[in-house]
């Protein structure tokens, strides 16, 4: 018995052409998805170790301001807020003896 090629465009030529129209669209579907995601750039920061460490660089001076101005703000709103409660019998005295102590210190 011989053996028949799977892909033998004369003993299936329908089907042939119905899986590369099928894989064409896989593969343009594919491209949009990579196009979409910005492969290029992503590429681009990774194999560019100079671009990548400005990057990095720049992350970690915007986390660190933010944690900085994100931690002052919260402080000062807590500072705030214990601030209302020294007219209050047992609480009041304790926090009054802590503002006098921040108020003191250089």
């Amino acid at each position: 018995m011989a053996r028949m090629n799977p892909y033998d465009t004369k003993e299936h030529p329908f089907e042939l052409r119905h899986e590369v129209k099928r894989l064409n669209g896989r593969l343009d579907n594919i491209a949009d998805m990579l196009e979409k995601a910005d492969f290029k750039d992503i590429l681009e920061n990774y194999t560019n170790p100079k671009k990548r460490i400005f990057t990095n660089f720049m992350a970690g001076l915007s986390r660190g301001l933010g944690l900085s101005v994100g931690t002052f703000v919260i402080l000062g709103l807590l500072g705030w807020v214990l601030s209302l409660f020294v007219d209050l019998p047992m609480v009041g005295d304790y926090i009054k003896n802590l503002q006098d102590y921040i108020k003191s210190k250089p």
